[in-house]
Order: C-alpha cells, then sequence, then structure tokens
C-alpha cells in the first residue's frame, strides 16, 4: 500500500528519491515525506499532506541536502491523514528517521512502556514506536562503550525487530552514521536495486526501473547495512547472507499514460494487446498430439488434482469466480472460492490431491500471502504425501512475494498497471483461468457437461480470436459510454445484474463504480432479485442486467422484466436482438460461446464505471482511500 524508496550513494538523495515516490504514486496514499542526512551530520525532514506535489514544493523551498535518505508516501492506517502523521517519524532527538509500511499489532503495548519512559509522541501512528525503541537501544549501545557507526545501527535494529509483531518494511537513518542505511522487512515487500556506487532500496520495482536492472528482493525476515562501499545483508537469526542479485526484465516496469486522459482509459484499450500477447504465449495452433495450452507448468504438478481452491480479495475474487465456473464446468473440477482474509480464520478440512491458488495483480497481497503460507505449513504437517501442499500463484508480477511462496507460477503478462482500479490484470487473471481449466479439462478427457476434445479444441480456436474482438469493442463502447454517463449524474445508488458465470462480471461492475465514482453499487445473481432487493428499485435506481445467449438467456431476461416493471432504467449488456428491445439502453457485445461471454462483457462495465468517474471531474486513477497494493491485513 505505502511507498518507501531510501538511497545512500555519492549524490544528493532528495531528487531521486522524490521521483522514486513519483513512480510509487500508483499504489495509493495521503501524505510524503523525506528525510536526509548530510555529511556534517545533521537530519532534514519534511512531509506534507496530500499529493507529492506539495512535498515537492515544499523541498524546493526549504532544500534537504545530503547523500543518504529514506522517502516514503503513506495510505493511512493508523490515525488520519494529517501531516503529523506522515512518515518518516523521528525520535525524542530529531537524529534518527523511520518509514514503514505494514503494521505493528502490538504498538499499543510498546507505546504505553515507551510512554511510561518519559517518551512523548508526537503522531498516531504504529510506527512511531519504531524510531523510539532503536533510539533508545542506541543509548544503551553507546553507554557500553560503542562508538556510533553504521554497525551499531545495525545492532540496534536487529536487536528491536523481535519486539515488533505484525508485518513491515522499514529504513532507517541516523545522523551520527550519515553513510549508513539499514532496512528490514517481514512480510511486506522491499527490494534492493544496485547501482554505480550507490545503492536504492523501493517496495516496488517501478521505483527501481529508471536507477537500475539490477535488484536484490529481501526475503522475510532479513536486515540490510547499506553503505556506498557495498551491502551487508543478514537474515533473521543474524547469519550473513550471500544471494546473487536478479535482473528487472525489459520496461515493462515504467509507466506511460501517452495521450490518454487518465491511465485507467489507457489500460482499458491496452486489454486486447493484454489477450494478444497471452493468446500468442500460450494457445498456439495445436498439431497432432499436442497440448491445446501451453502453460509454463509442470505435467506433475496439474496430475492427479482431485479439488481446487481459490484464494484472492476484491476484484481477483471476482476472477476466481469466474474461474471456479470454468474450472467445474470444463474439467469437472470440485472449486471452492475464499475470501483470502477470511480463509486463515476458518479454513475448511484438509482433503487429499488439492491444488491451491492465490490470485493477486501485484502478489503482495498481505491476506492472500497470509493465507497460502497458513496453507502450505499445515499440509506440510500432515505425514500422508496425499496432503502434500500443491500451491499455484497467479499474478503479474512473478518477481513478486508470491512467486517467492508458491510452487508455480501463472505470468498474465499484462505490464504495469498504474490505475488503482484494476482492468487489464483483471482480464489477464480470466485469461490464465481459462488456460488453466482448458489444460485441465485435456488431461482429464473433457467435461462433465460433454465437452470432449473437439469441443475444447473449438473453444480454443474462438479465443484465439478474443484480441481483434476486444479491440472493436474497446472502441466503440469508449464512445457509447462517454455519451451515456452524463445521465449518471445525480445517481447514488446501481444495481449490477447477472447470471452463471456472468454473475462475477456483475460484482466486478459494481466494484468498479464503487471504487472510481463513489456511486453505492451493488451486484446481485438476477434471479435473487425478487428474494429482496428488488424492494430498492424505482425510476432513480438504473440497473445494468448481463444478457447473453445460453443456458440462462431467457431467465435473465425475464428478471430484467420484473426491474422495468418497477419504473427502473434498464441498461443492457447483451447482443443486439429483437429480445434486447426491452433494454432502454444497449451496450452491445459479439455473440459468442457463454462460456467466453465474461471476456466481452466486462469491457462496458469498465468504461461505463470510467466514463462516469471521468464526467464527474474525480481522481480516476487514486481512487480515495484505495491503494495498489494491499500490504496489511
Amino acid at each position: 500500500m505505502c511507498g518507501i524508496v531510501a538511497l545512500i550513494g555519492s549524490r544528493e538523495a532528495a531528487p531521486q528519491l522524490l521521483e522514486g515516490l513519483r513512480q510509487l504514486e500508483y499504489r495509493g496514499y495521503d501524505s510524503a515525506g523525506i528525510a536526509t542526512i548530510a555529511s556534517q551530520g545533521q537530519l532534514h525532514c519534511l512531509r506534507a499532506e496530500g499529493k507529492l506535489i506539495n512535498l515537492t514544493q515544499r523541498y524546493e523551498a526549504q532544500g534537504a541536502p545530503g547523500q543518504c535518505g529514506i522517502g516514503h508516501t503513506r495510505w493511512a492506517t493508523h490515525g488520519k491523514p494529517e501531516e503529523r502523521n506522515a512518515h518518516p517519524h523521528l525520535d525524542g532527538s530529531g537524529q534518527l528517521a523511520v518509514v514503514q509500511n505494514g503494521i505493528i499489532e502490538n504498538y499499543r503495548s510498546l507505546r504505553e512502556e515507551l510512554q511510561a519512559g518519559g517518551v512523548v509522541f508526537r503522531s498516531d501512528t504504529d510506527t512511531e514506536v519504531i524510531p523510539h525503541l532503536v533510539s533508545r537501544r542506541l543509548a544503551e549501545l553507546q553507554a557500553g562503550g560503542a562508538l556510533a557507526s553504521g554497525s551499531v545501527l545495525l545492532q540496534a535494529v536487529q536487536d528491536v525487530l523481535p519486539r515488533l509483531h505484525g508485518a513491515y518494511a522499514l529504513a532507517v537513518v541516523w545522523a551520527q552514521a550519515p553513510g549508513a542505511l539499514v532496512v528490514a522487512r517481514k512480510a511486506a515487500p522491499l527490494l534492493i536495486g544496485l547501482g554505480e556506487g550507490e545503492f536504492l532500496c523501493a517496495s516496488d520495482t517501478p521505483a527501481l526501473a529508471g536507477f537500475t536492472r539490477t535488484i536484490l528482493p529481501m526475503e522475510d525476515g532479513e536486515v540490510a547495512l547499506l553503505t556506498p562501499l557495498g551491502i551487508e545483508l543478514y537474515d533473521e537469526a543474524g547469519t550473513r547472507v550471500q544471494r546473487t542479485p536478479t535482473l528487472l526484465s525489459g520496461t515493462e516496469h515504467v509507466a506511460d499514460k501517452r495521450s490518454f486522459r487518465h491511465f485507467m482509459l489507457k489500460e482499458i484499450h491496452e486489454q486486447p494487446e493484454t489477450a494478444a500477447l497471452w493468446v500468442a504465449r500460450h494457445l498456439p495452433e495445436a498439431g497432432v498430439g499436442q497440448p491445446l495450452v501451453a502453460l509454463p507448468l509442470d505435467d506433475d504438478f496439474l496430475s492427479g488434482i482431485e479439488r481446487v481452491q481459490l484464494l484472492a480479495c476484491g476484484t481477483s475474487r471476482h476472477a476466481a469466480q469466474v474461474g471456479a465456473y470454468l474450472l467445474e464446468q470444463l474439467a469437472g473440477i470440485p472449486t471452492d472460492v475464499f475470501y483470502a482474509s477470511e480463509f486463515r480464520y476458518g479454513p475448511p478440512p484438509l482433503s487429499p490431491r488439492t491444488l491451491t491458488v492465490g490470485v493477486t495483480q501485484s502478489g503482495e497481497t498481505a491476506d492472500t500471502l497470509a493465507a497460502l503460507a497458513m496453507e502450505q505449513q499445515r499440509r506440510r504437517a500432515v505425514a500422508d504425501p496425499a496432503f502434500a501442499p500443491r500451491l499455484l500463484g497467479i499474478t503479474n508480477r512473478p518477481e513478486s512475494s508470491l512467486g517467492r511462496l508458491v510452487d508455480q507460477v501463472l505470468d498474465i503478462g499484462a505490464g504495469i498497471e498504474v490505475g488503482v482500479a484494476a482492468t487489464k490484470t483483471f482480464l489477464g487473471q480470466l485469461l490464465a483461468f481459462y488456460g488453466l481449466a482448458l489444460a485441465l479439462a485435456e488431461r482429464r478427457g473433457g467435461s462433465i457437461n460433454g465437452r470432449g476434445r473437439e469441443q475444447l479444441r473449438i473453444l480454443a480456436s474462438q479465443l484465439r480470436q478474443l484480441p481483434e474482438q476486444l479491440r472493436a469493442l474497446v472502441d466503440d463502447h469508449d464512445r457509447r459510454c462517454e455519451a451515456l454517463a452524463h445521465r449518471f449524474a445525480d445517481t447514488q445508488d446501481v444495481i449490477f445484474l447477472g447470471r452463471g458465470i456472468n454473475y462475477p462480471i456483475a460484482l466486478e461492475g459494481a466494484l468498479k463504480l464503487k471504487e472510481i465514482s463513489y456511486i453505492h453499487a451493488e451486484g446481485y445473481p438476477a434471479g435473487e432479485m425478487k428474494h429482496g432487493p428488488i424492494a430498492l428499485l424505482d425510476a432513480q435506481v438504473p440497473v445494468v442486467s448481463i444478457a447473453v445467449p445460453g443456458t440462462v438467456f431467457d431467465k435473465v431476461l425475464s428478471n430484467a422484466q420484473e426491474a422495468k416493471a418497477r419504473d427502473a432504467q434498464l441498461i443492457g449488456v447483451a447482443p443486439e436482438g429483437p429480445d434486447t428491445e426491452l433494454f432502454d439502453v444497449l451496450l452491445p457485445v459479439p455473440e459468442v460461446d457463454e462460456l467466453l461471454s465474461p471476456l466481452l462483457t466486462v469491457i462496458p462495465m469498465q468504461l461505463l464505471s470510467y466514463h462516469i468517474a471521468a464526467h464527474r471531474g474525480l481522481d480516476v486513477d487514486q481512487p480515495r482511500n484505495l491503494a495498489k497494493s494491499v500490504t496489511v491485513e
């Protein structure tokens, strides 16, 4: 959620810190700050509420000299989004500064302990306990004869970390050691970028992309001391660690809005390219004896699966719901979808030969990672090999924490997505599930619904046509939805309806509208309207209904008629034809196999939400209270 940047080297740190924070703006934040250490040992700290431009203006007015520094964009958890709660946080002497992502769960008891010792707190945050604890430990070490140095700062941080319960990524600087930077991580991402005579740490790769391609992702429990001369990396037990750095690939971590008004609109328009790349990589024309889908998964990994459980949050969970439908209807494998945040506290009984899939666009979603880790641990505790953990990750960031936790990864390959409201990554997750379902269906000889290899081959052939269908659909609905947006100027409530495989798309449509336009919206299975929600309908409540030919087409149209009888304005997402003339407004989609329809019906949902929010003059890319990468539970 929050963004961390930290630099030590031979040039002024503040400009690089500010640029790194700009690259992390897409993650969502409500305040920002930097702290630098001048070579003479003076700490300069600047903080500002609101957008990064406010901090930049403060830097231009006041300056922040030094070749070592830390920076942070904060998404409020403990304490309101005010300047006094912005990072960095200082100790009582003003000589030590800390930035932190994550949550310190036992901060209340630590705060009470420090207050009893005379410490005065200046913020409401959980983070502020850290500089006071480190400062107190430094005083104890110096009282024992230790001289101020980077090694002493490292020791103090290592001594304090066991007292912090929860998840954190943090960076610490100390005025008495101007040539040292200490960083640490536990259940929150932190990477070290290696430059020429300088090192840049960040919580996400975009902050590193313009600095270096050589990175060293930190592992859980690790602590590092960085100086202009090199890196000292230690594990949780304090043992020195040697590990080979890795390379960032290509330019996919560099964000460019091009000529689009918002990143979200650009990313919606990039979905045909996302689909085309997926088809090229994973859906080649299958020859005789060749598999339909080319997935980077070991044969043994897919063998003998009897059950699948999907763990996800938010938009990723909606993709998982579509995935569950595909896995059950195509491959005949019982599949359950869980809120990752709930799975940890009420996991189902263990079942043998189960594939557990974590779905997260960032690969850093704290709830999903924690749920996967718990499932891995409880399965390892069972002696029976049939219960051994089999973990798969579906993500846009294979180099993330998820990639290091699971056995196998499906990289959706959508490229960097800046808009907080996921669009092209959602499509990428859907495509990953289509590939997985086809691969498992083919291995099992077809589905429970009679789709044999020939039917699967036809489905794969239709998927290859998806990029062209998406190009036409995005261009058409960009215009249609822009013209429609003005009708929602005063709307306060919207209902989205879908059935079968398109029910998750109704949920996704409602979520997108809530996220970026701040209009209350709910998604329902269309048949459930008459069981209570229909009481909400009147002429002021638009109803968006997804109706595609297939098993539930006539049922959805009947449910739409029920809404129209209550004077609701009906917006249909459906193919053009006499059956869909009942809609007041039609957002037409091509007629395809019902199983493929979510890949198309989601496009009007995204563009309608976008244009309503843009028409209202809202911050589409960075909606209030939201963050791109949710790294706290």
